[in-house]
């Protein structure tokens, strides 16, 4: 054996061929690997006397999976061992993984026939955010979807939508119609003052455009709020 000092230490290629993670993806698939494999994959090489598997070891002690999977370039960077190169690769991966998953969930809600499908459409993308995430989805005249725009991120409470930001893609891709969609990433979905009247202003400026807003929807905790079905225009309620 090649110790290189006195520890346990051991490179990848130290390790018999069947422990080293590159070679059991190839035999054995993805589904022998476990997280902290699939993650050393990523990482490729070690620091000092840690390998790439227990550097991966030292980054699921650090982040919940959640935690992991919104984890930013710098925050892994303050692994000891992860540099920009590594982190980069890291947030890249998970990323690319989010929104293949995404892409395919959503292909199954084509059409918007309700608030509710708008809510199944969008409650996964927001279920882990600790920002408010503006969304317009522009629709066309059979509320048929044609994208999904973000518009803004905000902090922790709020959130900045510009007029001209939010219907600058709709007249782009000549929508016929809009429907408005941000978080609280509180969980509670009930709209503030600032919702009621952004959403006043949004509707009066769709009139000018000629592009319908057909709602405006607010999620929360595993469960939304719809501001046109509640007829919830500045503080007013007027079922």
């Amino acid at each position: 054996m090649d110790n290189k000092n006195n520890n346990c230490y051991k490179r990848i290629h130290d390790l018999s061929i069947e422990k080293r993670p590159r070679e059991k993806l190839q035999k054995l698939g993805s589904n022998s690997l476990s997280n902290q494999e699939l993650l050393a994959i990523l990482i490729g090489n070690g620091y000092k006397n840690k390998n790439a598997i227990e550097l991966s070891e030292d980054i699921l002690n650090t982040f919940s999976d959640i935690e992991l999977q919104e984890a930013t370039v710098e925050e892994l960077m303050r692994v000891k061992g992860i540099g920009l190169s590594k982190a980069s690769v890291i947030v890249a991966a998970l990323q690319l993984g989010k929104r293949i998953t995404n892409n395919i969930l959503n292909k199954q809600i084509t059409v918007i026939k309700s608030s509710l499908d708008v809510y199944n459409l969008m409650k996964d993308e927001f279920s882990i955010s600790d920002k408010e995430h503006f969304i317009v989805i522009l629709l066309n005249s059979k509320n048929d979807i044609i994208s999904r725009e973000l518009v803004s991120v905000g902090d922790l409470n709020s959130t900045i939508a510009n007029p001209r930001e939010i219907f600058k893609p709709a007249v782009k891709k000549s929508a016929n119609s809009i429907i408005l969609c941000h978080n609280h990433p509180s969980g509670d979905p009930t709209p503030s003052l600032n919702d009621k009247m952004l959403t006043k202003r949004l509707t009066e400026a769709g009139e000018i455009l000629g592009i319908q807003v057909l709602d405006h929807i607010i999620i929360g905790q595993n469960k939304y709020f719809s501001i046109i079905e509640n007829r919830m225009f500045l503080g007013e309620n007027n079922e």
